[in-house]
């Protein structure tokens, strides 16, 4: 099988595009890579630990590259930063990038118009699945996960740390995507069939944190976005 990189959030949609691969047997992922934003040492927008993100990468047996963001990077600043690292992966002689995306398409062109610079090919294995018929199916597999960011314009502070099992598909607010596609939520996995073993690992407080909205927020009464953080510990 040709090797591949997996792009690993920490969460759900990253694990179960590895099981799925590992399932079709069409590529073999050797290694991840994830973002770190260095003044932190945190996932971005999960808000996951350095050290937790290396105790998974450990648990499911793969190498993990991190790749550290400075604070307020410019759009350009990190296409640089990333292609540095795609670049070694093509001198390895690693063509194929692996995503968890499903649904949003702007994202996907961005990624694979930055990857075709270097000849390396993105591979989305849950690309446009119907999300309901994906998280009961996650659900089935045995992945293991729970909500470790809300968003608040979707969902309120009792949603962090629940686990992702039938009862919380079944409590999502109307208009909620049930796998967060829109930024309502995000998770960290800690267990399922593409892990070796389970992630050790506590809970530790609830966190709320404000943003700057984007200027070309068509909302414009909303000046910032306020997210609630659970931490990993």
């Amino acid at each position: 099988m040709k090797e591949a990189f997996l792009n690993w959030s920490s969460g759900k949609d990253a694990a179960f595009a590895l099981y799925q691969l590992q399932q079709s047997k069409e590529l073999q992922v050797t290694r991840l890579m994830t973002t770190v934003n260095e003044h932190f040492g945190r996932v971005s927008m999960h808000g996951i630990r350095e050290s937790v993100l290396r105790r998974q990468a450990e648990c499911l047996g793969l190498p993990i590259d991190v790749v550290y963001l400075h604070e307020k990077l410019t759009l350009q600043e990190y296409e640089d930063i990333v292609t540095q690292q795609l670049q070694k992966y093509s001198e390895q002689g690693i063509y194929d990038s692996v995503y968890g995306d499903i649904l949003l398409e702007d994202l996907k062109t961005f990624r694979e118009q930055q990857l075709a610079r270097l000849s390396i090919n993105g591979v989305f294995p849950l690309w446009n699945r119907d999300t309901t018929a994906l998280i009961h199916e996650m659900v089935d597999s045995g992945l293991k996960t729970i909500v470790v960011c809300v968003n608040e314009q979707y969902l309120d502070k009792s949603f962090v740390g629940r686990t992702i099992d039938k009862q919380f598909i079944a409590d999502l607010p109307k208009g909620v995507d049930p796998c967060g596609e829109n930024g309502e939520f995000h998770t960290f996995v800690y267990d399922g069939p593409m892990f070796q073993k389970p992630v050790p690992f506590e809970i530790g407080e609830r966190v709320y944190k404000t943003y700057d909205a984007p200027k070309q927020c068509h909302q414009k009464e909303i000046l910032h976005y306020g997210f609630w953080f659970l931490d990993i510990l």
